[in-house]
């Protein structure tokens, strides 16, 4: 993939979130982290042993044998309807693994069923459909979907997980899971299509307008070029398609019956909508950019809430820590997230999860525009996973809304936190992990994601 420096194009991929970037500002966190008092040095040991108190260890993040060991997590979810689980990288096998056996065990010990990507909504559908359905290959949904800003989702992990879900529904045929993706970036011809089939069969008198409303919008070739011609149209043209996509979606709505195929079409018409809308802020303008990003953390959660709600699921919402989260570290780009706009709609039936690592390895964007591994140390002192990693567990899980009190002060302290998008170098930011999350998932070390094509 070649990632665009210039101005417009590099500006609306940070708006979608595929860019993440900044630098961590000077803070106390770099003059606490050079203290080597004896008060100091106290005071840490005290953290890591009522850290060490809490935590449950995890077995494996591979999603395959006994999964006994998550019965703590599944505690700390209670009754969520919808749960964020993150990722402090976008391209960690072990993250991506770790979903996968996690999802397994809500599936089978509480009921979810629905696993959430952060994908666009059309891409969701066709493999939805094939998770339920058997419809199409997966390997090339994924390849034919996850192209340009989506390209780290085509890996060998979530291949897996498509698959499982695909062997969980034929055996479930009744109680099958679902798939479902939440953004806005790409919404392919098929979305389109299920809007209009939809128009033809219940309001003919309206099929004409609809499909002039959407005329040169249908998408007629691959996922990524599509992207990469929208993004290069003139902003008024971009705006002039969001005016019809927006018409077009009022129409439907002014037709209602109140039937369950009504309300679907009304969302795919929404979804259509979206991505006209998300291509239309004026993105040489600062305050627009961050318009955009606020807009998009916002679909993203209310797209998701819609799914809970029409098909009645327990959702695992996939997403970067950032997403799924209820603190926004950067917030001249990022307004509000995902995870507080979903806290604000469900309450405490969303619950947040966080990873973090201390070591290993994990796919991103260089400074050459090129895709490659990278690898990291160990966390550098200071930091919140340096700490974390001097907990006994390699890997475990910790409630950070009951820690203990002589941790709580510390988990509500912003420090040096890795926080990976798809570019690297990637500055580390000062997060408070007790105010960002509800659950933390720390590993010490992770291997980079298995990805497909390359």
């Amino acid at each position: 993939m070649t990632w665009h420096r210039s101005g417009f194009v590099l500006a609306l991929l940070i708006c979608l979130g595929i860019v993440v970037s900044g630098t961590t500002p000077a803070s106390a966190t770099d003059t606490q982290a050079a203290t080597t008092d004896t008060e100091a040095a106290t005071t840490d040991t005290q953290v890591v042993e009522a850290l060490q108190r809490q935590a449950h260890p995890l077995r494996t993040v591979e999603p395959r044998g006994d999964t006994s060991d998550l019965r703590p997590l599944a505690r700390m979810i209670g009754d969520a309807r919808v749960v964020g689980l993150g990722e402090a990288t976008h391209s960690s096998h072990d993250f991506f693994a770790m979903k996968h056996r996690v999802f397994r065990h809500l599936v089978e010990e509480k009921g979810f069923r629905t696993f959430a990507l952060e994908a666009s909504w059309s891409t969701g559908l066709r493999l939805n459909d094939y998770v339920l359905y058997g419809t199409g290959d997966p390997r090339r949904i994924m390849r034919d979907e996850f192209q340009r800003d989506y390209q780290l989702w085509n890996n060998t992990e979530y291949l897996g997980l498509v698959e499982w879900m695909r062997s969980y529904n034929r055996q479930h045929p009744q109680d099958p899971v679902r798939f479902m993706g939440d953004d806005f970036a790409y919404n392919g011809p098929e979305l389109y299509d299920k809007v209009t089939d939809y128009v033809a069969r219940n309001h003919p008198e309206l099929l004409e307008r609809v499909n002039r409303l959407y005329r040169g919008l249908r998408p007629t070739v691959q996922a990524g070029e599509y992207i990469e011609q929208y993004l290069n149209r003139p902003l008024a043209e971009r705006k002039e398609m969001a005016v019809r996509t927006g018409r077009a979606l009022d129409l439907l709505k002014g037709a209602g019956d109140g039937t369950k195929a009504y309300d679907w079409a009304v969302q795919h018409a929404t979804a259509v909508d979206q991505t006209a809308r998300g291509y239309a802020f004026d993105v040489e303008d600062p305050a627009q950019v961050a318009a955009c990003m606020l807009y998009r953390d916002q679909l993203m959660a209310d797209n998701v809430a819609w799914w809970q709600r029409h098909t009645g699921t327990k959702v695992l919402l996939s997403a970067h820590n950032a997403h799924v989260g209820y603190v926004t570290h950067e917030p001249q780009y990022y307004p509000k997230m995902q995870g507080e706009f979903l806290r604000d709609q469900l309450g405490s039936a969303y619950v947040s999860a966080g990873f973090t690592f201390h070591q290993g390895s994990f796919n991103a964007t260089g400074p050459d525009g090129k895709v490659q591994r990278f690898t990291v140390g160990p966390a550098r002192p200071g930091s919140n996973e340096a700490t974390l990693d001097r907990v006994r567990h390699r890997d475990y899980v910790l409630d950070l809304r009951t820690a203990p009190s002589a941790a709580r002060t510390w988990l509500s302290t912003p420090r040096p936190t890795r926080s990976i998008g798809t570019e690297f170098p990637e500055a580390e930011r000062d997060i408070a992990l007790a105010a960002t999350h509800d659950i933390l998932i720390h590993l010490h070390k992770v291997e980079a994601s298995g990805l497909r094509g390359r």
